[in-house]
């Protein structure tokens, strides 16, 4: 029979395994949201989601014509530029991303910031690097997506379909979603999963950005605030989306 000494010790190694697992995944994730405190952080991650449409628009793939096809008749966009995924018996997501919207007249709004998490345990073991492009097709996505906290498959009112072989989906149920996601991932994992993954408004980086307290909607509906830094944003969005 096992010794009470030695089942304690056995719980305890157990218990610093998950902890260094947890530690290690702490740790890249933890350095997406550290970006947040550096005086430029805002404007990065613009420039970021700037070359990130343009890489993964422009690349000429069958997905990436579907793609555009879809953002010539979406509502809105969520870029994000670097999405971390990394796991070790305790997996977990992290990133920033931004989000704008179509103006009535065609143009694009501004961009409102988002942090994008999530996490999960299991038996897995790797690392990835993704961008992620999601088209919000309709007001239903974007009001979700504007309401507090949005979580990917927690709204039954809300439809989500993937392209491409990055995030393993058919771009056969894309025509009829609410929300169409499209990534370019790298790394260990055969694809990225981003059901589950949550996106919350990052209220800091808009005041930085706009120098003053707004909300996204603000930003996005209302278009109430404007930076000359996302002119190249708008711009890319107007080459792909019309």
């Amino acid at each position: 029979m096992m010794k009470h000494n030695d089942v304690v010790r056995g719980v305890a190694r157990g218990t610093t395994r998950v902890g260094i697992a947890a530690l290690l995944l702490a740790i890249p994730l933890a350095s997406c949201a550290s970006d947040a405190g550096t005086p430029n952080a805002a404007q990065e991650l613009v420039d970021r989601s700037t070359l990130t449409i343009e890489t993964m628009l422009g690349s000429g793939t069958a997905s990436a014509g579907q793609a555009t096809q879809l953002l010539r008749n979406a509502k809105a966009v969520v870029v994000c530029p670097r999405i971390f995924k990394a796991g070790f018996f305790v997996g977990g997501e992290g990133g920033s991303c931004v989000l704008v919207s179509r103006a009535a007249g065609g143009s694009w709004s501004d961009p409102a910031f988002y942090t994008m998490g999530s996490g999960s345990f299991g038996l897995q073991i790797g690392a990835q690097d993704a961008e992620v492009i999601m088209l919000l097709m309709n007001n239903t996505a974007l009001n979700a997506f504007l309401n507090s906290q949005f979580k990917i498959g927690a709204d039954a009112g809300v439809s989500v379909a993937t392209l491409g072989a990055g995030i393993g989906g058919s771009s056969g149920t894309a025509l009829g979603a609410d929300i169409v996601t499209f990534a370019k991932s790298r790394g260990l994992y055969g694809g990225i999963s981003l059901s589950g993954s949550v996106f919350s408004n990052d209220a800091a980086l808009d005041q930085q950005y706009y120098g003053q307290t707004v909300g996204p909607r603000q930003i996005v509906v209302n278009m109430t605030v404007n930076n000359s830094g996302a002119n190249p944003l708008r711009a890319m969005l107007a080459k792909y989306g019309g």
